[in-house]
């Protein structure tokens, strides 16, 4: 029974967040419960808990989460901004010429929304609402609109600057800045897949995404306004990137950085006010206290697991995995997309990677590339059925006409064009580490 303490801890868990219960209180209380029942049987020193306190304070302290903040921060600021709202309409008259244009336009939007928010909630509800009624009036099919908007939500995940990126880089003990760099190349590979499929699709099935009448693409004075709708959000791409690339910055004050650009954004459209500052202000705090409750959630849990001998438990699994490091890495990265199934990258993030660095860095595993592929991997949490969050979103602005079962059949082909990648990436590592070395010889 004691040797099956661990195991059975990470499955009460798992339990627990299937059934709903909130993320930092499964992780606390599934804690406190294996404490006391590790205690009874004389496998768990209650001494242990007096670590709790530093854990909890290294949370606090630890700069590179603040940049969690800012990330969050400035999404919310560039969707009350209208940014989104203009770059759809501006690149959709731009592509609609072309069959599948529209769909082309929200990926590139959407990838460009990724740069400059991280935020999925942002990107996929400020498509949804614009993008999406305008698809189904012109004639796309209602699953391929649907599959578009919430896979192209869902570059947030991967596209420098991501949330994900910066969690996965404080759990892996790994510089964000390289991180962002090395998943430059696959986000952009990710973004361009996508736009290969609906070239395809509309070439394949012409009526299934037609291009936009006459009458909708004669708008005057385009010229002007793609330099006043495109430029700005590229600028500020720029600058947060490029002072992170360049070691001008760290990621946190880059994020700073890119929520003083998003708020001269906001008043620059007009859309700068105190009623929104404080709805912006209310979601970011909203959100950052619950990621900083799973974080402390999370020790607990890694605190107690360790106590048990959960750790030498995951170990042992590991190691009669055969295939050494690509068995090791086929493996985690199945789990990891199973269990995107059914609950968000968060969880996963904090459940699944502490578990995994230490058997990694003994197989001589690449934490850089190692993070990029769970990144990747984490993207498919946000558009898997029956619980990603990217298609919760969409179902909430779509209108009645689309169905759930419409939203999932969409997603489908696009979970597999996110495969195809992932496995790519892991067939050649080059794709990500190539930035990363190169700015290291520099």
């Amino acid at each position: 029974m004691t040797d099956l303490l661990g195991p059975l801890m990470f499955l009460v868990a798992l339990g627990l967040l299937l059934l709903g219960y909130p993320v930092a209180f499964s992780f606390g209380g599934t804690a406190i419960l294996f404490s006391i029942l590790g205690t009874a049987l004389g496998e768990f020193n209650p001494r242990i808990w007096a670590g709790m306190p530093l854990r909890i304070f290294g949370v606090m302290d630890n700069f590179t989460l603040l940049a969690v903040v800012y990330f969050i921060f400035l999404g919310s600021m560039l969707q009350k901004s209208g940014i989104a709202e203009q770059l759809l309409e501006t690149m959709g008259i731009l592509l609609g010429r072309l069959r599948g244009g529209l769909a082309i336009a929200v990926v590139l939007v959407g990838a460009l929304l990724a740069a400059t928010t991280g935020v999925v909630a942002a990107t996929v509800i400020a498509m949804g609402l614009i993008s999406l009624p305008t698809m189904l009036r012109y004639g796309y099919d209602r699953r391929l609109a649907a599959g578009v908007i919430a896979a192209s939500g869902t570059l947030g995940q991967i596209i420098p600057p991501s949330v994900v990126l910066v969690v996965l880089g404080d759990q892996l003990g790994v510089s964000v800045g390289d991180l962002f760099l090395g998943a430059m190349i696959p986000g952009l590979l990710m973004a361009a897949a996508f736009v290969i499929h609906v070239a395809i699709v509309a070439a394949v099935r012409p009526d299934l995404a037609p291009a936009l009448p006459r009458s909708v693409l004669e708008a005057p004075g385009l010229g002007k306004r793609v330099i006043q709708v495109m430029l700005p959000p590229l600028v500020l791409i720029l600058l947060i990137l490029g002072s992170i690339f360049f070691g001008i910055a760290t990621p946190t004050e880059a994020g700073a950085m890119g929520c003083t650009g998003a708020i001269v954004l906001a008043g620059l459209n007009q859309r700068l006010s105190w009623a929104t500052v404080r709805e912006v202000c209310e979601s970011t705090l909203r959100t950052t206290s619950m990621v900083v409750f799973i974080l402390i959630g999370s020790q607990a849990f890694s605190l107690v697991f360790r106590g048990v001998g959960g750790d030498h438990a995951v170990e042992d699994f590991f190691t009669l995995v055969p295939g050494g490091k690509y068995g090791f890495l086929i493996v985690t990265l199945l789990l990891v997309f199973v269990l995107g199934f059914f609950i968000d990258f968060f969880e996963i993030a904090f459940i699944v990677v502490p578990l995994c660095v230490p058997i990694a860095q003994q197989l001589g595993i690449d934490l850089l590339w190692f993070g990029v592929l769970l990144g990747t991997n984490l993207q498919t949490s946000f558009l898997t059925p029956p619980f990603g969050f990217a298609l919760f979103y969409l179902r909430n602005v779509a209108p009645p006409e689309l169905t759930t079962a419409d939203i999932y059949q969409g997603a489908v082909p696009f979970i597999g064009v996110q495969l195809l990648v992932l496995v790519l990436l892991v067939l050649v590592p080059d794709l990500v580490t190539f930035l990363p070395d190169l700015m290291a010889q520099k």
